[in-house]
């Protein structure tokens, strides 16, 4: 082969100086010497440098979808999350919300309205009104009043009778067989003492005075009776409660004498037999009500 490439011919230097080439040889070198070589191929070697710039940009495009990928998976769970809550609502959304409806039935109808079906009222006509209504509170009391009045005296008592006795002081009842609680009984609130008898028997004023109360309804003490009077310069006072309804003999005001049947035995009030709860005060003190009537009545 390489005999056969080179084409150059050869003519011996007749002079004798050596060889000349011919003008054939001539162009065939001057042709291989322009002709460029061909890159030799290596197989199994690594890539040339200009190959390995020309395909870094598509690696880096890879690697940036790698990253926008993974940034994707991360955040979509956030997102969601962060959506999963309650949804904001304006101010008007509520408002309307929590707006109240009246809903009507079909079948209702409205009232119809007429020049008489209502009226003004002036201040003349409100003051009369509320002057009417004051007379019949009036009214009302002084019946009451009246009713109470003549319930103390409906019950059928001998007034001929007069408690035993002829001082000044003498015992509520004309015979003293039992005794309940005492004074200060009831760890101290029980402030009298309970003179047990039968119901209906007479109760006589301790002592002569003015009656202050004379209820049908006094507080715990149900029907009772107060007597004030002065004694020795001391203002006493008397209290018979648990009478029975309608037996009081006296009224509020009223001057009586000692020994005076006043009312008759019950059990009113707060009360759970027939008894006379006797109470006495000398200035505004509770004093052993027992103790007062033995040292005094005579």
């Amino acid at each position: 082969m390489a005999e056969e490439n080179d084409s150059t011919e050869l003519v011996p230097d007749e002079s004798g100086r050596g060889v000349i080439p011919t003008r054939r040889g001539l162009r065939t070198a001057s042709t291989r010497s322009q002709a460029p070589a061909r890159p030799q191929t290596r197989r199994g070697g690594r890539r040339s440098a200009p190959a390995a710039k020309r395909k870094s940009p598509a690696r880096r495009f890879a690697v940036v979808g790698v990253i926008v990928a993974l940034v994707g998976t991360v955040s979509i769970p956030a997102f969601a999350a962060a959506t999963s809550g309650p949804e904001t609502r304006t101010i008007q959304q509520a408002a309307f919300d929590d707006a109240q409806s009246l809903v009507v039935a079909s079948h209702d109808q409205p009232a119809s309205l007429s020049r008489s079906s209502y009226s003004a009222t002036t201040s003349g006509e409100i003051s009369k009104r509320e002057a009417q209504a004051a007379a019949a509170a009036r009214a009302r009391k002084a019946a009451a009043a009246a009713a109470a009045a003549a319930s103390y005296s409906s019950a059928k008592i001998n007034l001929n009778l007069t408690g035993p006795g002829t001082g000044a002081i003498r015992w509520p009842l004309a015979k003293v067989d039992h005794i309940g609680d005492g004074f200060g009984a009831r760890g101290g609130e029980h402030q009298g003492v309970d003179l047990l008898d039968a119901g209906g028997t007479p109760i006589f004023a301790a002592t002569s005075g003015t009656v202050n109360v004379s209820s049908e309804s006094y507080f715990g003490y149900g029907v009772a009776v107060t007597i004030d009077t002065v004694i020795g310069g001391q203002k006493v006072t008397t209290l018979y409660g648990h009478m029975r309804y309608g037996s009081r003999q006296v009224a509020s005001g009223q001057k009586v004498q000692v020994g005076q049947v006043i009312g008759l035995v019950g059990s009113t009030g707060r009360s759970t037999a027939n008894h006379l709860h006797f109470e006495v005060m000398i200035n505004g003190t509770h004093v052993d009500p027992l103790a007062w009537l033995r040292a005094n009545a005579g």
